[in-house]
């Protein structure tokens, strides 16, 4: 059960439909949505690939740290990055703040979402095993750090349907 009047943070690997189910979620419950990685865009004048070339994968991990913290209080939805919730610190952050539901998709699913995106470096730079790899490498720390765990095969509305029961 998400609890009343906190944020509700979405995680999940990447391609498994947190930014789509975050808006829908937040529109059903009048809430703010927040995409975590925009936002950091924002704060730091670049985008996430950019960052990733020019100051690394540790730079932007240090961001998405620093924004969890620091994002406003009327922040309803967030839809995290795909490795945001990864570290016990980030983890911890996100469920004494709120909520953290885990959109649980297959690999297959999101690896058809993602392989084409040039917006996502790591997908961008890693082949299919890799990807499978860091996918199975991840997903129990998703379940390690979440409150939620929602079925991400189905439709968005679906989704959000389940995460409100």
């Amino acid at each position: 059960m998400i609890k009343k009047n906190k944020p509700v943070y979405l995680c999940g690997f990447m391609g498994c439909g947190k930014s789509t189910v975050g808006k829908l979620l937040a529109k059903k419950l009048g809430k703010e949505f927040i995409d975590l990685d925009e936002y950091i865009e924002e704060r730091e004048g670049m985008t996430i690939p950019e960052m990733f070339e020019q100051k690394g994968e540790a730079f932007f991990r240090e961001r998405e740290t620093a924004a969890l913290s620091e994002l406003p209080p009327s922040a309803g939805v967030v839809a995290t990055g795909g490795g945001a919730l990864l570290s016990e610190q980030n983890g911890t952050l996100a469920r004494s703040l709120g909520t953290v539901v885990f959109i649980d998709c297959s690999f297959s699913i999101c690896y058809d979402r993602i392989k084409d995106d040039p917006h996502r470096p790591i997908a961008a730079s890693s082949t299919e095993q890799q990807l499978l790899e860091r996918f199975e490498q991840r997903r129990p720390l998703y379940l390690a750090h979440s409150d939620i765990t929602v079925d991400g095969s189905g439709a968005p509305l679906m989704i959000v349907s389940e995460i409100l029961k």
